[in-house]
């Protein structure tokens, strides 16, 4: 199994998931850009699963060498990747803020998935698990340079699963919604529309089971981006969203 974003909660969560399914791999790749702290959450699934891991660097905010993956073979990819950055009151004129976002959510990270994509293409199987976000259905002012990165992403995926369904291997987008985690802190989220982790994680295994498509982690947020998506533009663009 790889996990890209393996600091996450999410992705901790679902690796717990699929191990408490007795589900058995050779080697848990942790591809991370905090080794130090993936070391802790190895080491903890190696006392409670006998799960033999490795970690190997991987920093997207720099060109990568993907030469150094040439080793791994897995039929699982689990994506959990992601940076918020600030929101366009304090960053939209903030030309790193902006490169940061577009990078690690979307241009830096694209090619780590075709990366991986060829290899399972090559190998006429797998499976890839890949977390975007509703802020990609739909521009809004608070934050739409996270959310045009993570709509390049949805369309990216899209295609992906579209290109890739013909050579048996399957892409699952994952839409969470608020989530209840460290890159969310301190922000005032509706507990009725905010899942947790674990919620995500049981969503997610379950999903892949069922070869689902895209999935949204609490289904209300289905109807929301409904509504979203529908609301006229000379209505929308005059709307504090």
């Amino acid at each position: 199994m790889i996990i890209l974003g393996s600091t996450s909660e999410i992705a901790q969560a679902f690796v717990e998931k699929v191990l408490s399914e007795n589900h058995k791999f050779e080697t848990v790749y942790f591809l991370s850009s905090d080794p130090e702290t993936t070391e802790k959450f190895a080491k903890h699934i190696t006392v409670k699963y006998s799960q033999h891991s490795e970690i190997i660097p991987l920093d997207l905010q720099q060109e990568t060498d993907m030469s150094k993956f040439d080793f791994i073979h897995s039929d699982l990819l689990f994506c959990a990747v992601g940076f918020l950055g600030l929101g366009t009151e304090d960053g939209l004129y903030n030309n790193r803020n902006t490169e940061k976002i577009i990078d690690i959510n979307y241009a830096k990270l694209v090619p780590v998935l075709n990366y991986f994509a060829q290899k399972m293409e090559s190998e006429s199987r797998g499976t890839m698990i890949v977390l975007s976000s509703v802020a990609g259905e739909r521009g809004r002012q608070s934050n739409f340079i996270y959310g045009s990165a993570k709509a390049g992403l949805t369309a990216y995926l899209s295609g992906l699963r579209n290109y890739l369904s013909s050579k048996k291997v399957h892409v699952l987008t994952v839409k969470p919604g608020f989530m209840k985690t460290k890159m969310t802190e301190g922000l005032p989220l509706n507990p009725k529309l905010t899942a947790t982790p674990k919620q995500a994680a049981n969503c997610m295994y379950k999903a892949w089971k069922k070869q689902k498509n895209v999935v949204y982690v609490l289904p209300i947020w289905r109807i929301i981006m409904l509504i979203i998506r529908n609301i006229p533009e000379f209505i929308f663009k005059k709307m504090k969203l």
